[in-house]
C-alpha cells in the first residue's frame, strides 16, 4: 500500500497542473512546456513510490508514447495545437494504460461538446464589457482555433478518480 503523503502529493500535482493547463489554453490558448514537463517530472518522481509496479508504468509509457505520436499526426493536419498533443501524452502517462482508451474516448465527447459551445458562443453578440477584454475577444473571434486543452483537461479530471491514485486512499 502506498503512503497516502505520496497520493495525496501525487493528486495534488496532477490536478493543479491539469486545471493550470485548461485555464491557461482557455485565456491564451497556449500550454506551456514547463507545465508538461512538470507533470512528467511529477510523475517520473512519485509513480515509483505510489505502489505501481514497473510493468504498469511501462505500459503506461508506451501508450502515453503511442498517444503522443498519434496527437501529433493531428497537430500536423492543423487539427490541435502541440501544447494539446503533449498535455494528452503526458496526462494519459498519469491515468495508466487501463484507462487509456476511455481517456481518448471522453476528451474526443468533451472536445465534440466544447467545439459546439464554442461555435454557439461565436453566434451570440458580446455584450459590452466583454469587448475590452483580449482573452474573451480572441476566444469569440471566429477565425480562432478551439482550446481543446480544456477538453483533454476535463476528461483527465473526470477519470481520474476511477485511477490508481484515487483508489490508492480508499
Amino acid at each position: 500500500m502506498p503512503s497516502s503523503i505520496i497520493v495525496i502529493a501525487a493528486s495534488l500535482c496532477f490536478g493543479t497542473a491539469v486545471l493550470w493547463a485548461a485555464a491557461a489554453d482557455l485565456v491564451t490558448m497556449k500550454i506551456r512546456n514547463e507545465l508538461v514537463l512538470f507533470l512528467l517530472a511529477s510523475y517520473v518522481v512519485l509513480a515509483p513510490f505510489s505502489g505501481l509496479g514497473w510493468a504498469h508504468i511501462g505500459w503506461s509509457a508506451a501508450i502515453a508514447v503511442g498517444i503522443l505520436i498519434a496527437m501529433f499526426v493531428l497537430f500536423g493536419l492543423g487539427w490541435i495545437g502541440g501544447g494539446d498533443a503533449k498535455l494528452a501524452a503526458v496526462i494519459a502517462l498519469w491515468l495508466g494504460a487501463d484507462h487509456a482508451l476511455v481517456y481518448v474516448l471522453y476528451t474526443a465527447l468533451f472536445g465534440g461538446i466544447l467545439t459546439i459551445a464554442i461555435l454557439q458562443f461565436r453566434l451570440t453578440p458580446l455584450p459590452a464589457q466583454c469587448l475590452t477584454v483580449p482573452w474573451i475577444m480572441r476566444l469569440h473571434a471566429p477565425e480562432t482555433g478551439v482550446p481543446y486543452g480544456v477538453a483533454i483537461a476535463s476528461a483527465a479530471l473526470f477519470i481520474f478518480p476511477a485511477t490508481h491514485w484515487m483508489k490508492a486512499l480508499t
